[in-house]
């Protein structure tokens, strides 16, 4: 079992500060500092869905297990900790722990409806998962986690012109187990425990659980309750049971996730008009205070995701057969106060500051069915020539309800949109790869992929007041069809100049398919965004020196992008509203790892990321009305608050991050007592598509810290995450007032494990 291995460092990169003219990011895989005399070790990966190891990958992937991952998850953390610990890699959310957005080069999406498409896919045991409320599906019992920056779309799932974020758990075949318990700041609560069990008959089970638990913190000075948000319950848990009989394996997955608690907070007016820096309830000059906020709306989150999947494959000798069927169920309730204050303007009591409108909002899936098959076959030899290819088959059918509500705890709405929205798609795809013995290797592969999306939606329900746009005129369905179809294709170069040293270069053109999106609680129409495609280009060199002791890796890239999907949120009219544009990027990111003496290992790393829009004739509107907000874009002629947003860094997207680690271990008695640290860093942070003052963050600096003794069985620390309690807006929400939402408050605690 791995669990709690002893400390280590993760692979972050150099950046070879010395130049100071780009840093980047490094992936990381943990090795045991107690054997760190002896090198780091190797990392296998399955990028390429075969196990090989990182150094030999013709991929820029970094990884992250054993030693982070327990540190990084020991505060109740969802996935959106995995923002910044590999390279080139943000992950924020206007929903909180249910909805994550992600990002890997620049290249994300921030539109908030329920079926938004993303750039970045998570394949969750070789799974892709479609919709944003399975993405956040929480981190346990994990083998690895792996981020594959590039389009990968040859052998994984769809939509993957960004990249991936693989999640590989832990499968069945052992007998033992792990228990974990953490307990923090704000009655924060994680047990997590995994057991299995195997037989001499090829039958093996494993069992995997967590429970996570916080405590309402935040203060609502509004009520008369001392606490009033910012809770929850997370549970989750996995049963696998496994068949082997020589050539032949089974495996039978079930999954569920339940979740209820706190929305996302979203809070008024936390920038003055022409600054960006958080204040307190009492506007400018007064101090931020995370745990308390004004409001007068209600705010409730509840999940239920389901899972079934069934992998088999038959090892036939010179290749092997996979098939992987999987179906997901889900639903979701999400009800916030929009508006992120009290009353309104016009009512005898409002704040903090200025609040033209009440705006209460409710976003419901009352079903979610995504049903995926892939059938593989993939050759077993090492040397020579190798090969994949397949068939992917996907499903979905989902339904969505939006309800915008006239007073802040109404229970009736004062408007419904509905949306039902199915999609198919599926691809043939297939690789080759052939060794040379002189040390070079060369790969290519190929995916046809065909999508097909109808979608309806309409507004029966509309009894507003007159000044919201078109009061009191329901609108009638209106429906629309997008397909898509493209080849897309992969190619790359190895050569291996040592044990020591290994170039490669690989150029991929990357797809997602046309989008659709309806909410129509404010709008009275549907927007549709073409098809999105991506040329990739890369290249890189992976080294290990001193006996394995020190790893370097470098990447270096270029995309261009024809039709990137974006989506135009907020505004006067708070719609989320899709449009194409070209956009461009270009960047480095590096990592080093280090085991320089018996018990000491370190990291630190960095990128250096532009992925800006590319495109004149791209333009959107700003703030809303109501909203003071300082816009920097220059106004399109004749079309006041309407915006330029040729030349803008793409949103949520840093230009330069760092990270590090350093992990300190030395016997005592029967065991070690151990340290381990890990730190991000990122720079500025536009929310939206165009540039304004108030909606952006200069900068966000986390760090962790734990400390403990552990045995070959036993371990017991302390822990604390955002050790130096920073406080950063992660998100706006521009149509009423200056709202923002924040980052997670600073977390500490004890945690005790033991392995079985």
């Amino acid at each position: 079992m791995r669990y709690f291995p002893p400390a280590t460092a993760i692979a972050p990169v150099l950046a070879i500060l010395a130049a100071g003219s780009w840093a980047a990011p490094a992936a990381a895989q943990d090795t045991p500092a107690a054997e760190s005399d002896s090198g780091l070790g190797d990392i296998i990966v399955t990028a390429q869905r075969r196990e090989e190891s990182l150094q030999d990958v013709p991929v820029a992937v970094s990884v992250l297990s054993g030693n982070t991952l327990d540190a990084i998850t020991s505060s109740g953390s969802d996935v959106r900790v995995l923002a910044g610990r590999v390279p080139s890699l943000n992950i924020e959310s206007s929903f909180g722990r249910t909805f994550p957005r992600f990002y890997i080069r620049g290249l994300g999406n921030t539109d908030f409806d329920l079926n938004a498409s993303q750039p970045v896919s998570l394949v969750y045991d070789d799974v892709v998962l479609e919709n944003p409320i399975l993405k956040g599906f929480p981190i346990f019992d994990l083998d690895r986690v792996e981020v594959l920056r590039g389009p990968q779309g040859t052998l994984f799932g769809r939509n993957t012109p960004a990249g991936i974020v693989k999640f590989d758990t832990v499968k069945p075949g052992k007998t033992g187990g792990y228990a974990r318990a953490s307990y923090g700041r704000y009655g924060t609560t994680q047990v997590e425990v995994a057991a299995g069990a195997a037989d001499d008959n090829g039958f093996s089970v494993r069992l995997s659980t967590l429970f996570q638990h916080r405590d309402n913190w935040v203060d609502n000075i509004a009520t008369t309750k001392a606490k009033d948000l910012g809770g929850y319950d997370d549970i989750a848990a996995r049963l696998q049971l496994q068949y082997e009989n020589g050539s032949f394996t089974g495996r039978v997955t079930g999954q569920v996730r339940i979740y209820d608690g706190s929305a996302i907070i979203f809070r008024a007016n936390t920038q003055v008009p022409g600054s960006n820096k958080l204040v307190g309830l009492g506007g400018a000059g007064t101090e931020f205070e995370r745990d308390k906020v004004y409001q007068d709306g209600l705010n409730f989150q509840k999940l239920n995701t389901y899972n079934a999947g069934l992998n088999l494959e038959y090892d036939f000798g010179p290749v092997t057969a996979y098939s992987i069927t999987s179906y997901w169920n889900g639903n979701f309730r999400s009800r916030g106060d929009i508006d992120g204050g009290f009353g309104a303007v016009f009512l005898p009591v409002s704040g903090p500051g200025l609040i033209p409108f009440q705006a209460q909002s409710q976003d419901n899936v009352p079903s979610l069915d995504q049903f995926t098959q892939e059938i593989r076959i993939a050759s077993n030899n090492s040397g020579g020539l190798g090969y994949q290819f397949g068939a992917f088959y996907f499903d979905e059918k989902l339904d969505i309800s939006s309800f915008e509500f006239g007073g802040p705890t109404d229970a009736t709405p004062s408007a419904i949109a509905v949306q039902r929205q199915d999609s198919e798609a599926y691809g043939i795809f297939g690789s080759v790869n052939y060794a040379f013995d002189n040390g070079f290797k060369l790969q290519a592969g190929a995916r046809y992929n065909h999508d097909t999306r109808d979608f309806v939606a309409s507004r029966p329900v509309e009894t507003r007041p007159p000044f919201v746009v078109s009061p009191n005129t329901p609108v009638p369905p209106q429906a629309a069809t997008v397909k898509g179809k493209l080849l897309t294709w992969d190619a790359s170069a190895t050569y291996e100049a040592s044990d020591a040293l290994t170039f490669y270069a690989r150029v991929a053109r990357g797809y997602r398919a046309p989008s659709v999106q309806g909410r129509l609680t404010f709008s009275r129409t549907i927007s549709t965004a073409d098809q999105e495609e991506t040329m990739s280009y890369e290249a890189g060199i992976k080294t290990a020196f001193f006996d394995d002791r020190v790893r370097f890796n470098l990447t270096g890239y270029y995309f261009d992008t024809k039709d990137l999907q974006l989506t135009a949120v907020g505004g006067t009219s708070n719609v989320a509203s899709l449009l194409n544009v070209d956009a461009k990027g270009h960047g480095i990111e590096a990592e080093l790892q280090a085991a320089p003496a018996k018990g000491l290992t370190f990291s630190i790393g960095g990128a250096w990321n532009v992925a800006e829009i590319d495109d004149a004739n791209a333009f959107v509107a700003g703030c809303g009305s109501a909203t003071p907000c300082t816009v920097l874009d220059p106004a399109r002629p004749g079309s006041p608050g309407i915006f330029s947003i040729d030349g803008n860094q793409l949103p949520q997207s840093p230009k330069w991050t760092l990270n590090g680690t350093a992990g300190y271990e030395f016997p005592v008695g029967n065991g070690a007592i151990y340290a381990f640290t890990d730190w991000y860093y990122r720079s500025k942070i536009q929310f939206f598509l165009y540039q304004a003052v108030e909606f952006s963050d200069d900068k966000m600096i986390e760090g962790g810290l734990r400390v403990g003794y552990r045995t070959d069985r036993f371990d017991v620390a302390g822990f604390v995450r955002n050790i130096t309690n920073d406080e950063s807006p992660t998100g706006g929400i521009d149509f009423n007032n200056i709202t923002s939402y924040v980052n997670e408050p600073r977390i500490y605690g004890v945690e005790a494990s033991v392995k079985f």
